[in-house]
């Protein structure tokens, strides 16, 4: 996979999570439609009713049991009442060439539930996909007084190469929704001819007949049959494990428990609803919890037994550098402004479930580990410190050596010389490097390769790489008598704020608009040093960025003052031009006025008229 590939994976990848954000937030309002929950209130006994709701002189494994028992019953109600006859959500995934999706037709049976009055007539009818069983579910739990949150497990477009592909369309064509319907009536004609007709008396129960001879036997048909047409629904092929389920609040223990009674058929067990990897249809990346007034948390970490080895890398927030800044900014929609008790309680179960995943056991789990890592998945810029400690042993096979498992936080980053001096640190004197980095064999000749470690000269060995703990703060010479050191160039480096010399100011040019320091500087006539504040790469070629000067710090406020002086001036001058323009304008028109008026000087109005009229210069009226 290319990087442009890559990068057009990810942009649909967050748009599909967007979108999919948007759809389970309008299922979860439809939950809470008044009309759908009184259709579904019927299915709810008042012993239900009582069981849903515990007495609170309860004890509180009895509230507890009291709640679980309720929702077992309902649950086996509500899945013996409601009939699954669409398919509900399932995986995206991506083709291997565009003529495949010139080909695609989406299934007969999919979801056809889109609308609200659809949801509505799926609450009357008790029929339709799993993920509309599941949510009618949720709008029949919230009319009864209990708090549920609607659970979905989101099937986005995925960004990594390697995974499984959308099917290649048949060679033959599938048989048209007519032929299907025809096929379907004569099923069930067959199926009605196929019932027992009424019993006639055949010739071998009439041989002992004395008038047997002279008996006929009348010619009977069979009477139409009056009964309805048997519908018959094709079986789903779907994955054993739900994309939609619910979780309710368990009052006396303030915990979220997940009910999933129409795909699994369980309850209080979370481990019970992740699909394998194996799972075609289903892949669990993103479970996302809504509850009734709107607000959503994202709720992977309870589902995902190997969320740091496994799921992890399938989420946008490995995908990017910003990853976790934008699915986070994605869900600030959907949060709560003031966190409940409960919130806060949620959020403590969470962590102490990723703080209790074990350690993996495949070697490919470790590599981008947050927590472990192998010296064999160490990139060309990371090194383990000097007194890492082992976590413990893995083999890649059988007769594979055993490999030595370290800690995330014994690895450290090494950069060159002038990488640490760009990020305003210096290597300490007479420290070793940690490694050499070899040159790329990728790298042309006269080529630039900005790989984050300087522009160091390489040795025979390669570049020598350091670690933070070998460098200090960078201390630039100071400004001594008004006068601003500089490099070779003429410029002052100043990457980072902490360069700037001591008894310096830098005077920054934040916008183009505003007048330059440099010119500032030269017109008070003192020694000021551009500012170089970094590199910008197009292709092969790097520019530097100057941005502002560097002067003594005694100068600071003539500066600004001369720079608020240039500002006006040039407020001025702009207005200037503005004005001129204007001028210029009314000009030309005064002066196409004179000549229209000395063309037709000693013209009657009539001729004038008629003559305007012709080129459009007088409206019709």
């Amino acid at each position: 996979m290319t990087e442009a590939e890559r990068d057009l994976r990810i942009h649909a990848h967050k748009s599909h999570l967007l979108c999919l954000l948007i759809h389970t937030a309008r299922r979860n309002r439809w939950c809470n439609d008044s009309e759908v929950q009184n259709s579904l209130r019927p299915l709810l006994s008042k012993k239900v009713a009582s069981l849903l709701k515990p007495r609170p002189n309860l004890s509180q494994f009895g509230q507890t049991e009291s709640l679980k028992d309720g929702l077992e019953q309902i649950g086996r109600t509500f899945k013996a009442k409601y009939q699954v006859t669409e398919r509900g959500l399932r995986r995206c995934l991506w083709a291997e060439a565009p003529e495949h999706l010139e080909k695609y037709e989406p299934p007969d049976d999919m979801d056809s539930c889109i609308g609200r009055d659809d949801f509505q007539t799926a609450a009357r009818t008790l029929e339709g996909s799993r993920d509309t069983g599941a949510q009618l579910l949720c709008a029949l739990l919230r009319s009864a007084g209990v708090q549920a949150r609607l659970v979905a497990s989101f099937q986005p477009l995925g960004f990594t190469a390697g995974g499984p592909t959308l099917p290649k369309p048949q060679t033959v064509k599938m048989t048209t929704s007519k032929a299907k319907a025809e096929e379907m009536q004569r099923l069930a004609k067959a199926k009605q001819e196929v019932a027992p007709s009424p019993a006639i008396p055949s010739a071998r129960r009439r041989l002992g007949h004395p008038n047997a001879t002279a008996y006929r036997v009348p010619t009977m048909t069979a009477a139409p049959s009056t009964s309805r047409p048997v519908k018959i629904h094709k079986p789903l092929r779907e994955s054993p494990y739900p994309v939609y389920w619910v979780e309710v609040l368990d009052v006396a223990h303030q915990r979220w428990q997940p009910v999933d009674p129409l795909v699994t058929d369980t309850l209080w067990k979370p481990a019970k609803l992740e699909p394998p990897a194996s799972d075609r249809d289903n892949n669990l990346t993103y479970v996302l919890a809504f509850e009734s007034d709107g607000t959503a948390k994202d709720v992977t970490r309870r589902y995902a037994k190997g969320y740091a080895a496994k799921t992890r890398k399938l989420r946008i927030e490995t995908a990017e550098a910003d990853g976790a800044h934008w699915w986070a900014k994605a869900l600030k929609v959907f949060a709560r402004r003031r966190p409940t008790d409960v919130d806060h309680i949620e959020a403590s179960e969470l962590e102490a479930t990723a703080s209790r995943e074990p350690m993996p056991r495949n070697v490919a789990d470790f590599k981008d580990h947050p927590i472990y890592a192998l010296e064999r998945h160490l990139r060309r810029h990371e090194v383990l410190k000097a007194d890492a400690q082992p976590a413990g042993t893995v083999s890649a096979g059988s007769r594979a050596p055993l490999e030595t498992i370290y800690r995330r936080r014994d690895v450290r980053i090494a950069r060159s010389r002038d990488k640490w001096y760009r990020m305003g640190r210096d290597v300490k004197p007479m420290e070793m490097p940690v490694k050499f980095l070899t040159k790329r064999v990728n790298t042309k000749p006269g080529e630039y390769v900005d790989d984050g470690y300087g522009g160091d000269v390489r040795d025979a060995e390669g570049t020598p790489v350091f670690t933070e703990e070998q460098t200090e703060e960078y201390r630039p010479p100071p400004v001594v008598r008004g006068r601003v050191p500089k490099n070779k160039f003429g410029n002052i480096d100043l990457y980072v704020p902490s360069m700037v010399p001591k008894g310096g100011v830098w005077i920054a040019d934040d916008s183009e608009d505003e007048p330059s320091s440099a010119r500032a500087a030269f017109i008070l006539g003192i020694d000021y040093a551009p500012a170089l504040t970094g590199f910008l790469f197009k292709g092969r070629q790097g520019t530097a960025v100057l941005n502002g000067v560097v002067v003594a710090e005694e100068y600071e406020e003539a500066m600004r003052a001369v720079k608020a002086g240039l500002s006006d001036v040039e407020a001025q001058q702009q207005q200037d031009r503005r004005a001129t323009a204007a001028l210029r304008m009314w000009k030309r028109f005064l002066m196409v006025l004179r000549i229209h008026e000395r063309v037709y000087a000693g013209v009657s109005a009539e001729e004038r008229a008629a003559d305007e009229a012709g080129r459009g210069l007088v409206a019709d009226g």
